[in-house]
């Protein structure tokens, strides 16, 4: 499980993101249909810039390592105005 902490001045948020949220969003990101709205969108707004196609054997091996190594620390930063955001596996 992914678990997100939020810290924002006096506030603090725990997201879990279990694994099956992960490969449901690595299947949407994937998708053929979803690539093609996004270049249409991005074709309107008058940019060069072409979203790349992903394909979903590319992300496998990265969910997989995801739940191989939990524990691991993946992001943990903290800003001068006292947010912290700490992202785990």
């Amino acid at each position: 499980m992914l678990k997100v902490k939020v810290k924002v001045k006096d506030k603090r948020f725990f997201i879990p993101v279990p694994y099956a949220v992960l490969h449901l969003g690595s299947v949407i990101i994937t998708s053929k249909r979803l690539n093609r709205l996004i270049n249409k969108a991005i074709e309107k707004d008058g940019s060069k810039f072409i979203f790349p196609e992903i394909d979903r054997k590319d992300l496998k091996p990265l969910l997989q390592g995801f739940s191989k190594n939990s524990g691991l620390i993946l992001v943990e930063t903290k800003l001068k105005d006292g947010t912290e955001v700490k992202i785990k596996l």
